[in-house]
């Protein structure tokens, strides 16, 4: 008698544990009371779910913006070292006065030191 019993608890709980599985696949799950009341937390979870992409999404973004902000920022600074260089040969006296000489604008360098001119006040 005993035994039967336990044959028939443990068929009883295979049954149920089928349950759950056929009440999904045949889509009465969704009518039960328990599951109605469920309804707004799973909205909440699925609109916490979509604000979560969404910001993983704008986080990438972000990223890939930083990177190329970054990747440009060192080509101008590249190109910032090589214009300040070149204007500071071109700016040299030497360069100045062959440029000068070269194009035949008729300056001539000056030989004396410049004086300072002062007036005197009477």
């Amino acid at each position: 008698m005993k035994l039967l019993r336990k044959k028939i608890k443990h068929s009883t709980k295979k049954s149920e544990a089928k349950a759950p599985l056929r009440n999904v696949m045949d889509g009465s799950i969704l009518t039960h009371e328990g599951f109605l009341n469920q309804i707004p937390y799973i909205f909440f979870l699925t609109l916490i779910a979509v604000i979560y992409i969404g910001n993983r999404y704008h986080a990438e973004k972000i990223l890939r913006e930083t990177i190329n902000i970054s990747h440009e920022l060192k080509e101008l600074r590249a190109e910032a070292i090589t214009s300040t260089s070149k204007l500071m040969f071109k700016s040299k006296q030497s360069e100045v006065a062959r440029l000068v000489e070269q194009r035949g604008l008729g300056l001539k360098e000056a030989v004396e030191p410049p004086r300072k001119l002062t007036i005197k006040d009477e």
